[in-house]
């Protein structure tokens, strides 16, 4: 489901603000009058505002919203806990390990293509997923089976398939 989607489903209003372009910000989020917003940055590239809102998305549903000085750019280890709680929310809900997995995935531009993200969120995320590939521990809860089956159809195109990385 696009991410749009989900936030629509959750009562998120989704909105353009080109107030942002040059801020250093690539997008927010707050409440309006008891309805939540997330404001994205449209001059960045798809998949930086595929992110954004995934991140927006997890500042809300963690409770940070209206609590914290929130700043939404690309990951940086220098991100204070409540940045890398959001990005860490945004790569799973973009990047599921266990779809990852089950179309064995061997670098970042693979995972940016795959789930339309940027590369430096690609790099983060398959740093991750090294750690994972070691523990070797994959389909070990019901949540993880049900996420494997919804993506079964995805993972199987994607298995086998040449993708030309040239083009990321």
């Amino acid at each position: 489901m696009p991410i749009v989607k989900i936030c629509k489903h959750l009562n998120i209003s989704v909105k353009y603000d080109v107030s942002l372009w040059n801020s250093g910000n690539d997008g927010y989020s707050t409440i309006i009058k008891s309805k939540m917003f997330i404001f994205v940055n449209p001059y960045c590239s798809k998949q930086r505002i595929r992110f954004t809102i995934a991140h927006e998305l997890g500042h809300i549903l963690l409770g940070h919203v209206g609590k914290y000085q929130l700043v939404n750019r690309e990951p940086s280890p220098n991100d204070n806990s409540i940045e890398q709680a959001a990005n860490v929310f945004a790569s799973r809900l973009l990047a599921p390990a266990i779809v990852l997995w089950g179309c064995k995935v061997q670098t970042p531009q693979e995972i940016a293509i795959l789930c339309d993200i940027s590369v430096i969120s690609a790099e983060y995320r398959f740093e991750r997923l090294q750690k994972l590939y070691i523990r070797n521990r994959f389909l070990t809860s019901d949540l993880e089976h049900q996420v494997f089956c919804q993506f079964q159809n995805f993972i199987e195109r994607h298995q086998h398939q040449d993708i030309d990385y040239t083009h990321q």
